[in-house]
């Protein structure tokens, strides 16, 4: 695993998946007790045509203007999920920022530093992982900015 290779300390986080949660993020925050604004989705978009990573909390949704500045671009769109699945390796709800198929670039929200720790999908529905956001950033090779949207 990335996270074991590069000697960071993480914590697992399984949980009970419910196939009926209308949202996998907040079912992950409401299964590990955590705040939503803690546990951070990893979401693919597309801007100005390449694959970006964006991770952001789940109590809120992704900026997509924000991001396609962040990312030096002009316009930002979400990527399909045939897409965004074929590019990580993983499938949707289950996207971890980490072990992606091909590296992408990456920008994190910049309110994941407002925490000691957050949670991200540690590769498949009903696990998550929990790191530092200086490990998260590092080891994705991240940009941060205000791509998040308070919903």
């Amino acid at each position: 695993m990335v996270l074991e290779r590069a000697g960071v300390p993480f914590t697992m986080h399984p949980y009970h998946h419910d196939s009926s949660a209308p949202s996998f993020g907040l079912e992950a925050a409401r299964a590990l007790g955590v705040m939503p604004t803690r546990v951070f989705k990893t979401l693919l978009a597309e801007v100005d045509d390449d694959l970006v990573v964006a991770v952001v909390p789940v109590s809120g949704s992704l900026d997509l203007k924000s991001l396609a500045r962040a990312a030096s671009g002009k316009r930002a769109v979400m990527a399909a999920t045939s897409q965004a699945e074929r590019a990580t390796g993983y499938v949707v709800g289950g996207i971890s920022p980490f072990g992606q198929r091909r590296r992408l670039p990456t920008i994190v929200d910049e309110s994941a530093y407002g925490f000691p720790t957050v949670f991200v999908s540690a590769g498949r529905r009903g696990l998550d992982v929990e790191i530092a956001p200086a490990d998260l950033i590092r080891l994705t090779g991240a940009k941060t900015a205000t791509i998040g949207r308070t919903s």
